[in-house]
């Protein structure tokens, strides 16, 4: 090829390269006008306001109301299903309301004959529950009350071929709905009790409503073949009285049962629902309640990919609701009355992503890609040192949260993390005065204060008593000090001295550390679950212990292992945790009911430190049988302090956790037992979209001057040719 021809191709694709590259300036200039380039969320053509926000990086199992009990599945389950009762939003102590029915169940107490008889009438044997549905609670759309001309279901199969073109709920072409009926309810309380679907309540709820058990028991004996029509077989405590009316029976007096009536495993099933998802074939595709859920709340799932984003939608149905005209002290003031009456949901759409990892969790959140920080940031170290510092008034946001706008929202949860000892150990379990003893030293040595501030940030409560902050049989003060740790001095409580633990110590039996009798130095098994606990909290433990000579060995184990060994008693000190059912203190007290423990139950008990004490297990019956007031709160004060002076766990702790909105996002307040607040959330989208752009500004000068030394570079080559150019066309003019 001639010279010329080359420097010609050369100069033009160099020439066209330039061309595109001020193109491109001139695209990402235009684009500065419009959503932030670098928006990872996905865009939607319609104008439903979205809520944009997490998922745990431990995606949801069981959608199936039945099943799911983990705190994670609730975040989705809460909101698309409506059990019979709900609690208030704002006010606190929490607050009972009805949910799906349209006034709050009426009592019916009765004697063994069924015989009507007063409430405190001695021979009550059963506690009858009149529950009457709301008029207009309606189902979500979904194929399963789809009906074809005959009025006959539309989408049931006798093979898996038949069916096997939908592959997930949207691929159904035909949806329906109906009312809901009072036989849904009793339809999934039916649901808890089939053995096929091994729901975590039965065994608890058997004991309570009247013919669970046998109604298990009878179906286990069934054979199985396809779906079984659960309205085929009458349970002995439900009642259906017509169409929007049923009745619940259980045995004795349990005031707590109320609570159980919020709580998503009575939420409706409609008998269609279920046959549907037994269709052939239909479980393989995760065709099933547990993937697909089906309610009458406000929202429903349109897209459920757990390894990517659970999308939920309002529900076209959902019945006119509205938020709080009432709250707690301090609430008008938050601003957090700004809509009240106002009809809810206030969004569209909820987008649930996968983050596995919390760093790009919080810039996104910082670049408003997030709406709230959906982590709490109690000990995510490095989040953690970039969002807060600790000012005058205790922890404040950081300067850069601050110029975002963005709010705060503590949460205090009606929970307890603690180590228990075994009860049953023949070191440090047992109920003579020298084991009670060397307990209470162990528990003056671990200071709890400083194992929050160091490993928790301080985002902890020191747990004086099993009943957390928020539930009644809390107590503040010098009245909710363990006196046998602490001491009041001066209107706040000190921890007792370690002079007066190591005294302890030795009146144990334990002097200086050494038992007595063989001058061995005394050593305690501490089991682990190896991905909770870190090199540094064990090393602290030793230091801590080491102070009292006391010797540590830690047994690291997953949690399946730890578990097998709790059922079988075969620990001596454990960690565990509970989170509240429903804010009652029964629900914490009966962490240590001795009929609870593993090793008595020859079941997943709750008592793992097999603590059995008559006069608390006296107190904790008499707990679940009265009703609130004075007499209950006398025997709720005899429970904690039997607790105490038995020193059955090592310390114990109330989590507190931090939660990050930004500034577009209202109604933040935090609700430490009920999931289902999403219909609350109000978010600004024209706020958020201006953010968005305003903090994802992209750094455009480096374009430019790489253009800027292109372009010098290459014109005096291009200018050289347009001369050379016409030097030629002037020389063959001349020739």
């Amino acid at each position: 090829m001639p010279q010329n021809n080359r420097d010609y191709l050369t100069i033009k694709s160099t020439g066209t390269a330039v061309i595109a590259l001020l193109g491109m300036l001139a695209s990402l200039l235009t684009a500065c006008g419009g959503p932030p380039w670098n928006n990872p969320n996905p865009q939607y053509d319609d104008d439903l306001i979205t809520y944009q926000s997490i998922m745990s990086p431990l995606p949801p199992k069981h959608l199936d109301p039945a099943t799911s009990y983990a705190s994670d599945e609730s975040l989705f389950i809460q909101q698309i299903y409506e059990p019979p009762m709900d609690y208030h939003f704002l006010k606190r102590p929490y607050e009972l309301i009805p949910l799906a029915l349209e006034s709050f169940p009426q009592l019916t107490f009765l004697d063994a004959e069924g015989n009507e008889v007063a409430e405190e009438d001695e021979s009550v044997a059963f506690t009858r529950y009149t529950l009457r549905v709301r008029e207009d609670e309606r189902y979500q759309p979904h194929p399963a009350f789809a009906l074809d001309a005959a009025g006959e279901p539309l989408y049931l199969f006798d093979s898996a071929a038949e069916g096997e073109k939908y592959q997930q709920i949207p691929d159904f072409p035909e949806t329906g709905s109906r009312a809901v009926h009072a036989n849904d309810f009793v339809y999934a309380i039916k649901r808890l009790a089939d053995p096929d679907i091994a729901s975590p309540m039965l065994g608890f709820m058997a004991h309570y409503i009247v013919g669970m058990e046998e109604f298990s028991e009878e179906l286990g004996k069934v054979p199985r073949d396809g779906w079984l029509d659960l309205d085929d077989y009458s349970m002995a405590g439900l009642q259906v009285l017509d169409e929007r009316t049923f009745t619940i029976t259980i045995k004795n007096r349990y005031p707590q049962f109320m609570y159980w009536l919020a709580m998503t495993f009575f939420a409706p099933i409609a008998p269609e629902v279920d046959r549907f998802y037994h269709n052939p074939g239909f479980a393989e595709r995760n065709l099933t309640l547990d993937w697909w859920p089906v309610g009458a709340g406000p929202f429903m799932v349109v897209k459920n990919d757990p390894n990517s984003e659970i999308v939920l939608e309002r529900n076209p149905n959902f019945r006119p609701d509205f938020y709080p005209t009432e709250g707690a002290p301090g609430d008008l003031e938050a601003g957090l009355l700004d809509d009240a009456g106002k009809r809810i949901p206030f969004v569209d759409r909820a987008v649930y992503r996968l983050e596995k990892e919390v760093m790009p969790l919080w810039t996104k959140f910082l670049q408003g890609f997030y709406d709230r920080s959906g982590e709490s940031h109690g000990n995510t170290n490095r989040v953690y040192d970039q969002a807060f510092v600790v000012g005058p008034d205790g922890l404040e946001m950081s300067g850069e949260l601050k110029d975002h706008g963005i709010t705060m929202s503590p949460d205090v949860k009606p929970a307890i993390y603690y180590y228990g000892f075994n009860m049953r150990d023949p070191v440090v379990g047992g109920y003579t005065e020298d084991k009670r003893k060397l307990r209470q030293a162990l528990q003056i040595a671990f200071n709890t204060e400083e194992y929050l501030n160091i490993f928790y940030n301080g985002n902890g409560l020191p747990a004086n008593n099993p009943v957390p902050p928020g539930i009644p049989g809390f107590l503040e003060g010098e009245a909710g000090i363990n006196p046998y740790v602490y001491d009041w001095v001066d209107g706040e409580p000190v921890r007792k001295s370690l002079d007066y633990a190591r005294q302890l110590l030795a009146e144990a039996g334990y002097p200086n550390g050494r038992d007595a009798r063989t001058g061995e130095p005394l050593k305690i098994f501490i089991d682990v679950q190896s991905q909770a606990i870190s090199n540094t909290q064990m090393n602290w433990m030793d230091r801590i212990f080491d102070k009292l000579g006391v010797q540590v060995e830690y047994r690291p184990a997953d949690w399946n292992r730890t578990r097998e060994k709790l059922l079988t008693g075969n620990t001596q000190i454990y960690s565990h945790g509970w989170l509240a059912d429903y804010p009652d203190p029964e629900n914490f007290l009966f962490l240590l009911y001795g009929p609870e423990s593993p090793l008595l139950c020859n079941c997943d008990g709750a008592n793992n430190s097999n603590y059995a004490s008559e006069e608390f297990d006296q107190a904790f019956r008499k707990i679940r049988l009265l009703p609130p007031g004075p007499e209950r709160d006398e025997q709720v004060a005899l429970a904690v302090e039997q607790y105490r002076r038995d020193a059955v766990w090592l310390f114990a702790y109330n989590p507190k956790d931090v939660y990050l909105n930004n500034s577009w996002v209202h109604n933040n307040k935090r609700h430490g037992v009920s999931k289902g607040t999403l219909k609350y959330t109000r978010v600004d989208p024209d706020l958020r979209a201006r953010k968005q752009v305003e903090w994802n500004q992209p750094v455009t000068w480096p374009l430019y001057a790489g253009a800027g030394v292109l372009i010098a570079l290459i014109l005096p080559g291009v200018i050289a040719y347009r001369r050379r150019q016409k030097a030629t066309a002037r020389a063959a003019g001349e020739s």
